[in-house]
């Protein structure tokens, strides 16, 4: 078996433990439930099972170097500290360690557990180590699933496929009660947030899975300075994107395991938690009549309570914190207005009170002085070649090159010569256009998946989903650049497509989820972009196809949702897959039949693009005012997450059926459009930029700019000046790019 390299992870603020946890002191280095801290527990815990030949590692903030090396000495125990300059979330920590490990043993694995949890049994845990160990080896990415005591919002949730040691079907956020118990029921089990994975097994997927991650970690500890018994981190640090690994890995990835555990385990997220572990009353207290208390009073202070019951007491020097143990879950609310007694100050004016044609206007504006001269200029090299991502502050970074982003930016540059741009847009094109040839296209005409960061060939892979965008970004060409003789190109490479689709489905992807819509739906894009440029029959064909196996296969009758994955057969993949539902699918979708119906005078096609509409409506939510990432087919919430391009999806939709139809739904259309260009704007940034991913909290992950979403931003662009310009002919001059 592998050598285990233990990692305890120390970051976390524990803001639900206020008083007594506080930034500069979480929750991690104070004794909670006995005279140990959690840290030092956790140690005590772990620090056995890297035995002779591996070696204990601690990462946190450099803030909190101090607490850890003291914390360590005071137990006699040794451990690789690493130090993060500045909190980038667990997956760029659990990179870090998991690089430092592979340099160490390349087959070594890594046991990453949180730095505040309670588990009384340790010699139970370290046998569920051992057991997961063994499928760890083997490649798979194991976490502790507890078997849960009841059920509790306070977790989320692991489904797995069966009993024992399986595969995990489904990791599910906090749900509410009602929910807990479905999820008790149908065997779900805590999500413990602790983890057993080979070091380069993680590696090979956080590489996959979160552009440019790696390499910013791999690069901080290249550069890492020895500060006493810790290694701190180089700068490159901070250009890691801040992502958990529930979302950059667990979430994604066909790798995971769920081991069942039956111990005492608690997060120790909340005075409830502590208050059952027994052990959580500090400091001096008197009881009269009261039951069923936690008092914790720092020195030189005694708490008397009287009459009381199922409250938590929390006196510090500076906070006191009277709270009933049930609403423990709310002190971040009280936090979280402490907070507001300083708010931010945004650079934009609150969209919110802006009209759409304000918006239009500022949105047109944005595009032609900020957005398309940044990204061909700082957003692609010398060559021509387009970068993957920009950090917030305008910087490349060493990533790999995507054949689907190069043909997304080419055809933003084409469509934004057609749309009168008077920017170097030619010129991007060109020397864009050359870069592909040279580097991505293939001897048979296709393009293969992905470049290095050099422009050497890495994968040969031709995904169908990259073709479809060569073919939509060649329709662009052949308008605005008619000299560069694109049309027999396409036409071969349509042809070939066409081709390989059986006579009663469609084309296959290549990798595990082989059947889907999504690159479908991108075929239909390019044709209908070839039928405007005046393409052949042919392109007409393929776009009548594809509609007719969107409306015969991939659409659900019963809710008129179209779902992304499907058997050999065509028919609804099973399990999770196939009721997976993403909101911003159903406006794409909405926005191509609704053109194809456009195109054809189709009644029925219209309708079905309007039931795809209002399913999109359902993936909106309103505390936030934006489209949601994805659903299950029930309606249920599968991921509250909303990522930059769904708000751009339901913008077009809204737009696009408001200039189809002249009755009541014209004015729902358009209040959608405003609401949906209201949630785009809080995405974009001043300097022509955009933050990628909302958390359900309503923060953004600090992550690069990708390049991919620049594609969506101008089709939602181009919408927006067709169907305002229309409602307002006066607004043209400040609608337009020139």
């Amino acid at each position: 078996m592998s050598v285990i390299f233990p990692v305890i992870m120390c970051g976390g603020s524990g803001t639900r433990l206020w008083p007594a946890s506080r930034p500069s002191r979480p929750k991690q280095f104070i004794p909670l439930a006995g005279n140990r801290s959690p840290f030092q527990e956790t140690v005590e815990r772990v620090a056995d099972l890297a035995g002779a030949q591996g070696r204990l590692i601690v990462i946190g903030g450099v803030a909190h170097r101090q607490a850890i090396c003291e914390q360590l000495k005071e137990l006699g125990r040794n451990a690789v500290v690493l130090l993060e300059p500045q909190a980038r979330d667990s997956a760029a920590a659990m990179a870090a360690a998991a690089i430092w490990t592979k340099r160490q043993d390349p087959e070594a694995m890594n046991l990453f557990v949180a730095s505040d949890h309670h588990i009384p049994d340790g010699e139970a845990f370290r046998e569920a180590v051992r057991t997961a160990s063994e499928a760890a080896s083997a490649g798979r990415i194991v976490t502790f699933g507890v078997v849960p005591s009841g059920p509790s919002s306070a977790y989320g949730y692991i489904a797995p496929r069966s009993e024992g040691l399986a595969e995990v079907t489904a990791f599910v956020e906090k749900p509410d009660l009602a929910t807990a118990e479905r999820y008790i029921a149908d065997g779900y089990l805590w999500n413990s947030g602790n983890f057993v994975v080979r070091a380069d097994v993680l590696q090979d997927e956080l590489r996959q899975t979160t552009a440019g991650l790696i390499e910013a970690v791999t690069d901080a500890l290249d550069s890492a300075l020895t500060d006493g018994d810790a290694l701190l981190l180089g700068r490159r640090f901070g250009d890691a994107p801040r992502i958990s690994i529930d979302y950059a890995v667990m979430e994604k990835t066909r790798r995971a395991s769920v081991l069942p555990v039956a111990f005492d385990w608690s997060d120790l997220g909340a005075w409830d938690a502590v208050h059952r572990s027994g052990e959580g009353d500090v400091g001096l207290h008197v009881f009269e009549d009261a039951e069923n208390c936690l008092v914790r009073a720092c020195d030189g202070v005694l708490v008397a309570a009287v009459g009381v019951s199922d409250l938590a007491i929390v006196v510090e020097r500076d906070a006191v914190l009277v709270t009933d143990l049930a609403r423990s879950q709310d002190v971040r609310k009280v936090v979280k207005r402490l907070e507001g007694l300083s708010p931010r100050h945004l650079d934009f004016p609150q969209p919110q009170k802006e009209t759409l044609e304000q918006g239009a206007v500022r949105f047109a504006a944005w595009m032609r002085q900020s957005a398309l001269p940044t990204w061909c200029t700082l957003g692609q090299n010398a060559e021509g070649g387009f970068e993957e991502l920009l950090t917030q502050d305008g910087r490349r970074l060493q990533t790999l090159r995507r054949a689907v982003v190069q043909a997304r930016q080419l055809q933003v540059y084409a469509e934004a010569g057609r749309l009168g741009w008077s920017g170097p847009w030619r010129a991007a094109l060109t020397s864009g256009l050359d870069w592909t040839h040279k580097r991505l296209m293939k001897a048979d005409g296709r393009v293969r998946t992905r470049l290095s960061w050099s422009g050497a060939p890495e994968d040969e892979t031709t995904a169908v989903y990259d073709q479809a965008f060569l073919l939509f970004a060649l329709a662009g060409v052949s308008v605005t650049a008619p000299n560069a003789d694109v049309e027999d190109q396409a036409t071969r490479l349509r042809d070939s497509l066409m081709a390989s689709m059986a006579a009663d489905g469609g084309v296959v992807e290549v990798g595990a989820r082989s059947y889907q819509a999504n690159a479908h739906m991108h075929l239909l894009e390019a044709a209908l972009a070839w039928e405007d440029a005046g393409g052949d029959a042919s392109w007409t064909a393929l776009a009548d196809r594809i509609v007719h196996l969107a409306r015969s296969r991939f659409i659900d009758t019963q809710t008129g949702m179209v779902r992304e994955f499907f058997s050999s057969d065509w028919s609804p993949a099973k399990g999770s897959d196939g009721s997976l539902v993403e909101p911003g699918h159903q406006f794409e979708w909405a926005w191509l039949l609704a053109r194809h119906a456009k195109s054809r005078d189709d009644a029925e096609g219209l309708r079905v693009a309007w039931r795809l509409f209002e399913a999109g409506l359902k993936g909106v939510d309103p505390a936030r005012g934006v489209a949601i990432d994805a659903m299950d087919l029930n309606g249920s919430v599968r991921s509250a997450r909303a990522r930059l391009w769904p708000q751009t999806e339901w913008l077009k939709a809204s737009l696009i059926l408001a200039s189809m139809t002249d009755d009541w739904r014209r004015d729902l259309c358009l209040m959608q459009a405003a609401r949906a260009q209201r949630a785009l704007w809080r995405y974009l940034t001043p300097v022509g930029l955009w933050h990628d991913k909302m958390l359900e909290s309503g923060d953004f992950i600090d992550e690069p700019a990708p390049a991919s979403s620049l594609y969506h931003i101008m089709a939602a662009y181009g919408q927006v000046r067709a169907t305002v310009g229309s409602l307002r002919p006066d607004l043209a001059s400040a609608l337009a790019l020139s």
